[in-house]
């Protein structure tokens, strides 16, 4: 098996480190939010869900149009003003006082919607035969900095507030555009302006492929803002573990998870087997979504269910964009990377808002259940899907 370049290596490694800066700040709000937001003057349930996932609208409705402006300009300025925009915002959840407030600061941070620019960039820097490695090191990268954001999330809060947590993932914004001029190389071509037609890119859009794909990160991310609605409070609640203390569940979880992930990583190189790992991802979130709806006051029941869902979570989380970008023509891959984030974004959205509505409604049992409910929406579309996946190539979905 052939090794990385230098370029490579130093292509994947830095630009895992920026693209997990980035990410880091947007998971550290994670653990902690939905219990001290509650404190807040105007604090709901469906404002708390909102609050976590609304800045997926931003990400969804500019993430294609970034793309393609990365396509045509170059990656790095398009990175460098979405990083920019995700610091202001930032800026003004840090100053809220409000939850209204912190939901207006979340939805400009998600106008910096940078992902499908930044693994396109990746993808140019990269060959085909190294391609799945480097995207499986900025997954990884991105597993790292949830597991980190996980344990260090509640001690920082506890010393800065909310708003210290939201000062800081602007200052990680900043940090991540210094490393990106600083260390990332620049690409020596792009996709030229007139490469890709507005019919080039509806075919590729419509690929039922990239539509799998498409789906499988929306109903990913739906599932994973939808159950940080209600894992903190169960947590806090229900299992009376200290915010300060939820690190100890997470350390053991995210690293069981983690060697399921590496362990499972490589059979996802051939597309008629990363197919069959998706199906069973799916089953997998499922049961665990169900375990944790069923936990209880179990302390073992939650963690192994949490383990699988992480597993599962990280495993499809490093892979699909790799996926994505091999079945993408160069001409469109910052394009194709950008409706991947756009779904990735606004299953987000969806998540906390169902997560919000069912807390509100159904209490913490109903959150979890409505998540493993959406897992049965999934099912059929990985599973109709898995032969055209496994055809491999980009073909229009006529």
């Amino acid at each position: 098996m052939s090794k990385l370049s230098s370029l490579e290596r130093r292509t994947a490694l830095t630009l895992a480190a920026v693209i997990s800066l980035r990410l880091f700040g947007l998971f550290l709000i994670l653990p902690v939010f939905s219990v001290y937001a509650r404190a807040m003057p105007d604090a709901t349930p469906w404002l708390i869900g909102l609050a976590l996932g609304v800045y997926g609208i931003g990400q969804m409705c500019l993430q294609i149009p970034l793309g393609l402006l990365s396509d045509r300009i170059g990656r790095k300025p398009v990175i460098t003003l979405g990083l920019l925009v995700f610091a202001l915002g930032g800026v003004v959840a840090a100053f809220s006082h409000t939850l209204t407030g912190i939901v207006a600061g979340r939805a400009l941070q998600g106008m910096g919607a940078v992902a499908g620019a930044g693994t396109a960039l990746a993808a140019d820097l990269t060959s085909e035969a190294h391609r799945s490695k480097v995207m499986g090191i900025i997954g990884v990268s991105i597993g790292v900095s949830f597991l980190l954001a996980l344990i260090l999330g509640p001690p920082l809060e506890a010393v800065a507030g909310l708003p210290g947590l939201f000062g800081f993932t602007s200052l990680l914004a900043v940090a991540a555009i210094a490393m990106l001029w600083w260390r990332v190389p620049t690409p020596t071509h792009h996709g030229a302006p007139a490469a890709a037609s507005w019919r080039e890119l509806a075919s590729m859009f419509l690929d039922r492929r990239m539509l799998v794909l498409n789906g499988s990160v929306f109903f990913l991310h739906a599932l994973l803002t939808a159950s940080f609605v209600g894992l903190p409070i169960l947590l806090t609640d229900v299992m009376r573990i200290p915010v300060a203390h939820h690190w100890m569940l997470y350390l053991p979880v995210m690293t069981i998870a983690a060697l399921g992930m590496g362990a499972m990583l490589p059979r996802m190189k051939d597309m008629r087997r990363a197919s069959h790992v998706v199906v069973g991802c799916v089953c997998v979130l499922g049961l665990a979504l169900a375990g944790m709806a069923l936990a209880e006051t179990h302390v073992i029941v939650l963690g192994a269910a949490a383990a699988l869902f992480f597993g599962a979570f990280n495993l499809l989380e490093a892979a699909l964009p790799s996926l994505v970008s091999r079945l993408a023509p160069a001409t469109l891959r910052g394009a194709a990377m950008g409706a991947y984030s756009s779904s990735q974004f606004f299953g987000a959205f969806i998540g906390g808002a169902v997560g919000g509505l069912a807390l509100g409604h159904l209490g913490l049992r109903g959150v979890f259940g409505c998540a493993a409910a959406m897992t049965l929406l999934w099912l059929p579309l990985v599973v109709r899907g898995t032969r055209r996946m496994a055809a491999g190539g980009f073909a229009s979905a006529a």
